[in-house]
């Protein structure tokens, strides 16, 4: 057991499930501290490459609790330890080829003959489960209450799939051999309850919760973001035909569930959402380009959302966006996530919304 709800990050951790329950507001404020943590630890050295940037224990651990010390997390905001190694965690577990970069890391396709394709299962011997489990022990080893160790971002059903397919070519699937890609998906599921149930036994909390590496969440059971950013290529009568069932079984098996809205392109989708009663909750992540999180353009989507009885999280809102959206929506089921440049600006945020907050 971990022992990081003490007495100070109570407050925080109830906030979080009257956010669940559709009955509560979570704030949390992100940015640099103004001088840092005179405890925090010193860097690591510099990874002398790409391997170890990204699947070195000790330099991934090391750079994690180093960044602590100069984060400032204002309001319900948490340290927690990323374990991710890149979105869709899950399609290296399942044999996708992985090439790492600088910044991101992209998963190859491995499926060229849809019809001699063995059935997809879980392979615990994969190198990147390997890898990701002791990247959990490890962390949680190391934790001793000072943060929380987060699950992965696995990704799951229709997205691994196009990852594992190739998606330009998995769309051409759906037409020609339909069933073959239901019967994957189905399988993609299983796989993703068998991983998340490892890397939740290794991280689960006092609680018997556990955070997840995307969107700074946290839930007291099984918690996880899940997500469909292939919907976007695919009309509402293909989404509910090839994903809700998969969704929502995925979302029925977790205790908490929060989807991942992923553009506008997607948002023709969102009926169909709110209608999966396991779902919880539903983040929105406007494209590059557009207004973002907190822009009153989203307010009105926010509000559908909650009058359907889900929790909203909105992501990228500006300081000067949070007490508007507060105002517009309200604070029952609100989730808002701002970044501020400056500890100042931070502090002008939390005593902009003292009233709110309780």
């Amino acid at each position: 057991m971990s022992g990081f709800w003490n007495e100070k990050r109570e407050p925080i951790r109830q906030h979080l499930i009257d956010w669940w329950k559709h009955d509560g507001l979570v704030l949390t404020v992100l940015s640099n501290k103004s001088s840092p943590d005179p405890v925090a630890p010193p860097p690591p050295p510099p990874p002398k490459n790409l391997q170890e940037a990204w699947c070195d224990l000790e330099y991934r651990r090391l750079r994690a609790e180093h960044e602590f010390g100069y984060v400032y997390y204002g309001a319900d905001a948490f340290e927690y330890y990323d374990t991710q190694i890149g979105p869709g965690t899950l399609g290296a577990m399942l044999g996708s080829r992985v090439q790492l970069s600088q910044d991101t890391v992209w998963y190859h396709p491995i499926i060229e003959d849809a019809d001699a394709t063995r059935d997809i299962r879980l392979d615990r011997s994969n190198h990147w489960y390997q890898l990701h489990m002791a990247m959990c022990r490890d962390g949680m080893k190391h934790a001793n209450g000072r943060y929380l160790v987060g699950i992965p971002d696995l990704i799951e059903n229709f997205d691994t799939l196009a990852t594992l397919r190739e998606c330009q070519t998995l769309l051409i699937d759906m037409l020609e051999r339909p069933r073959w890609v239901k019967r994957c998906i189905s399988q993609i599921n299983q796989a993703y309850f068998e991983a998340f149930n490892d890397l939740y036994d290794v991280v689960r909390d006092e609680y018997g919760g556990n955070a997840f590496s995307a969107f700074h969440i946290w839930g007291p059971g099984k918690t996880a973001k899940v997500q469909c950013d292939a919907s976007a290529m695919i009309s509402a009568d293909m989404f509910n035909e090839f994903v809700v069932p998969a969704l929502t079984e995925q979302c029925r098996w977790l205790d908490y569930s929060m989807h991942h809205l992923d553009g506008t392109q997607a948002v023709h989708h969102l009926d169909s959402l709110l209608k999966i009663d396991a779902l919880d909750a539903i983040e929105w992540t406007p494209q590059s380009g557009i207004e973002g999180g907190g822009h009153p353009r989203w307010h009105a989507m926010y509000r559908k959302i909650l009058e359907a009885g889900k929790s909203v999280q909105a992501i990228g809102v500006t300081p000067q966006e949070v007490v508007p959206l507060l105002d517009a929506c309200g604070t029952r089921g609100m989730y808002i996530m701002c970044y501020t440049h400056t500890q100042d600006e931070a502090e002008q945020v939390l005593a902009a919304t003292g009233k709110y907050r309780h």
